[in-house]
């Protein structure tokens, strides 16, 4: 009787979830539970793929203590694929949550700041004393500082540009020189201008230069047949001399931000609201 009692409005069953609805107690359908599991468990996947990104800036310090360096580099660049991934997937998803901002964040300080620092140390600037290795430290606080002011101005600047060297991009540099030099043991000449390297990195992080962020490219939209062309060629090129092809590509843009503030200028300053004010 109890059963009947509730399916025609009467009490409901003792441990049914209850939904409010215009001041009325009803019984959640089985249905609804249903779909609200199937909505929170679809954020599963984004964050696999940010953990993927985690545990390759993890890989890569585990690699650079055995003195592989080449693989460690590597796993840098497999940790940018990753990180590429997990924004796009949550979009394409409608996934995303404030709760992936956040760990996104945090897993591009451990395989973007960490990770890389720890390369530079390991691999170059261990020998060359306190002002040389304290290079790496700098790098890894000013790509921290780069994140936490990119998460605070998202929304408030203009989209197609970054402000300051993006941490990926300063990792790329890192990881392809030591691509470049496939790993052997560099002179102190070397060392002297990777140690140079990391601290011009560190300031280019925390600078003002725009630094294009291609994310109005519209990969979906129809191209030419020459752009097809072009991007088989990149290929190409990266297949057979992908170590002065990653270093060119990172190189350049890194210097890409002062060129274009010479070229271009500083931008004007956003004018502020000064409605309410005498």
């Amino acid at each position: 009787m109890t059963g009947r009692g509730d399916r025609w409005g009467g009490p409901p069953t003792e441990g049914m979830p209850m939904i409010r609805r215009g001041g009325k107690r009803l019984r959640r359908r089985p249905w609804q539970e249903v779909r609200e599991r199937r909505r929170q468990g679809i954020f599963l996947f984004p964050s696999l793929l940010t953990t993927g990104n985690v545990f390759c800036g993890f890989f890569s310090m585990l690699l650079a203590m055995e003195h592989r360096y080449t693989e460690a580099a590597l796993a840098i660049f497999v940790a940018m694929i990753m990180d590429l991934l997990d924004g796009r997937v949550a979009r394409l998803m409608k996934a995303t949550s404030q709760f992936g901002v956040e760990y996104d964040s945090l897993a591009d300080v451990i395989s973007f700041c960490v990770a890389p620092a720890f390369l530079l140390y390991s691999f170059a600037l261990q020998p060359l004393g306190r002002a040389a290795w304290f290079g790496a430290f700098l790098f890894l606080i000013c790509g921290a500082l780069r994140l936490a002011r990119f998460n605070v101005q998202t929304g408030s600047v203009d989209r197609r540009f970054f402000i300051g060297l993006s941490t990926p991009a300063a990792a790329g540099v890192v990881a392809s020189i030591v691509i470049l030099l496939q790993g052997d043991e560099p002179t102190r000449a070397v060392r002297l201008a990777l140690a140079i390297t990391s601290y011009v990195l560190a300031l280019l992080m925390v600078s003002t230069f725009r630094y294009w962020s291609f994310k109005e490219i519209d990969f979906a939209r129809r191209r030419p047949v020459e752009t097809l062309l072009v991007v088989v060629l990149a290929v190409m090129i990266v297949a057979t001399m992908h170590e002065v092809f990653l270093f060119l590509v990172f190189g350049g843009y890194a210097l890409s931000g002062p060129v274009r503030r010479v070229v271009v200028g500083k931008p004007p300053a956003p004018v502020e609201a000064t409605a309410g004010k005498d």
